[in-house]
């Protein structure tokens, strides 16, 4: 019996940090596409040094298109969907190919992901979850601009092995990351809503924050990680407040212009 082929799809822009980790631990797949959203720096390049097939494509902030566009262009019979911060460790890669080997009565898989944060994992706080990144072509469509939805047309199965994600090497990344991210949140908020959601703002910028991080730390046992524990769920709670505080000032733009405040 033949093996199944595989595709890794890549979203990046200006990844050239990370993408070389994420690069050596797909040397086993065969094909590696990555949409890059006009990388500024060696991203492009150093994909392309392992192989890949480079799709530049304008990013404006719609994640779940950008994958869309990579499982396009993808030929493999399976899809493996990362981020340029994310490795694939020996034993989830060999749970990959006994898959494609052996084949499978599921069309979609949910992998564990373990989140580093300063070279550490999160075993707690909620952290450690798993997500829809690896399918059957054509099976899976992405949905939603950032937090996206994973439409899986078939059976879904579960991982033991994860993924592992690495997205901030400091906190400062973390910061310089979140406070981009966010901004994608804030505007895909007010694009659906308006300002209907005003009257939510208040309870959002105040007892949410707070809610979030007693969650985390306490219910979700993230004071179990230490220290770093601690600084995370500091780090998530604000995450959360930076969002709305955001979506609260598109809200006083009149008329509504993003690019005046953003």
């Amino acid at each position: 019996m033949s093996r199944a082929k595989i595709s890794a799809v890549l979203i990046t822009k200006n990844e050239e940090r990370n993408i070389k980790r994420c690069l050596d631990s797909l040397k086993w797949v065969d094909e590696i596409v990555v949409v890059d959203g006009e990388s500024t720096d060696k991203t492009q390049e150093t994909a392309k040094s392992y192989g890949a097939k480079v799709i530049e494509h304008r990013f404006t902030g719609d994640f779940g298109l950008e994958r869309n566009i990579g499982n396009d262009n993808a030929t493999g019979d399976w899809i493996l969907a990362l981020d340029a911060d994310e490795t694939i460790p020996r034993r989830t890669r060999e749970k990959i190919e006994e898959i494609l080997k052996k084949g499978s009565g599921f069309d979609a898989y949910n992998v564990p992901r373990m989140q580093y944060f300063l070279g550490k994992p999160l075993l707690h706080g909620g952290r450690y979850h798993s997500i829809i990144n690896f399918f059957r072509k054509g099976r899976a469509t992405f949905e939603g601009k950032v937090h996206h939805l994973v439409k899986v047309n078939g059976k879904i199965g579960q991982f033991e092995y994860p993924i592992e994600h690495r997205p901030f090497n400091n906190i400062s990344e973390f910061i310089e990351k979140q406070n981009r991210y966010t901004r994608y949140e804030a505007l895909e908020m007010y694009e659906k809503f308006k300002d209907t959601l005003l009257k939510e703002a208040r309870h959002n910028l105040t007892f949410k924050p707070l809610k979030l991080f007693f969650k985390s730390y306490f219910k979700k046992k993230g004071y179990k990680d230490g220290v770093i524990g601690l600084v995370f769920c500091i780090l998530f709670s604000w995450r959360h407040f930076l969002i709305w505080a955001k979506y609260w000032e598109l809200c006083q733009v009149r008329p509504y212009n993003p690019a005046k405040i953003f």
